[in-house]
């Protein structure tokens, strides 16, 4: 046996110990300079709304400035592509959501990034429940109707609105259509906001939206909720079922969810720190109000595996739904 093979172990555990005293090292030093968190929407969406509260608090906790970064574009999958190609150092972290990390990769051809390889979870603070909503003249007053008064509608399908095709909105749908063995045509839009106005005006039926946006309608008695996605009721909206309760099925849960995420090499320690920061934020009855006062649902505070396990069933789930409805690939 050569010098070199007697000695290649040793190398090997020197080599070893270095990388890991240059990571704690790296740790011990974060952040070292200002944080990026990327978020895939628009400024003013609650999405944004929410990541720039928690923001405030990070800054306040690692003593570094904590820049909100808006990329929207590509169905959140831009921003989501940026951040999988970033330094893996804790500097830049990514907002994300269900569409892009439990969807996508099932409805489209291909996509620039890999949503179980290319990210570590921090935290998930926020599910954003949806209502399906029915324009006041068409007189129906529970889910049940709804689909009598669809299944009445002979050669002429009634319609719904979503913000486009293979979102959470339209797969909820389309799973209730399943169930009631309806048809009913789906429109697209490109702009969300214009959804409310065409369903009061009567230029479509009906809409399965987020409950933020509509919430104060609903309110106003402008629109008619007939349910909530959720698997808990929505406080803020008094006798409104869910659609577990109004369908029957059990434990039926159709939202999308709000979740921090690092590059998939950003080293534990400073994974686990941002954990726990984000855990003290996230426990913060203020910021739960917060969340809730715009029409999303505070999620506790878990552990690391605990998020992680569940965006995995999240993601087999949805990728069952696209295929079962014929979508895979269809993108």
């Amino acid at each position: 046996m050569s010098m070199l093979q007697l000695k290649w172990p040793r190398l090997l555990a020197a080599a070893s110990l270095i990388a890991c005293g240059a990571t704690a090292a790296a740790a011990q030093q974060y952040p070292s300079k200002n944080i990026t968190i990327v978020v895939p929407l628009a400024a003013g969406t609650g999405m944004d709304s929410i990541t720039r509260i928690y923001a405030d608090e990070l800054q306040k906790a690692l003593g570094r400035p904590v820049i909100v970064e808006n990329q929207p574009g590509v169905a959140l999958m831009l921003a989501a592509a940026n951040v999988s190609k970033a330094e893996p150092d804790g500097h830049t972290l990514l907002v994300s959501s269900a569409p892009a990390m439990a969807v996508n990769q099932t409805l489209y051809k291909k996509i620039n990034y890999d949503p179980a390889k290319d990210f570590v979870p921090i935290s998930l603070y926020a599910k954003s429940p949806f209502l399906l909503i029915a324009a006041p003249s068409l007189g129906v007053n529970s889910l049940p109707e709804f689909f009598a008064r669809a299944k009445a509608s002979g050669d002429k399908p009634m319609n719904y609105a979503t913000s486009g095709a293979g979102t959470i909105q339209h797969l909820t749908m389309e799973l209730l259509k399943r169930h009631y063995s309806v048809p009913l045509d789906h429109v697209p839009y490109r702009n969300s906001n214009q959804i409310p106005t065409d369903l009061i005006g009567n230029h479509i039926n009906s809409s399965v939206s987020e409950t933020g946006a509509v919430i104060a309608l609903v309110r106003d008695n402008q629109i008619k909720a007939l349910a909530v996605s959720s698997i808990e009721p929505n406080a803020q909206l008094a006798g409104v079922p869910t659609m577990a309760e109004a369908t029957g099925m059990k434990d039926f849960e159709a939202v999308s969810w709000h979740a921090l995420f690092a590059p998939a090499a950003t080293p534990t320690p400073i994974v686990e720190r941002l954990h726990a920061e984000m855990s003290r934020i996230a426990g913060n009855v203020d910021f739960q109000r917060r969340v809730r006062e715009i029409g999303l649902i505070p999620v506790a505070p878990n552990s690391r595996e605990s998020v992680n396990k569940y965006i995995v069933s999240e993601r087999e789930r949805w990728g069952g739904v696209v295929k079962s409805l014929g979508l895979e690939g269809s993108m």
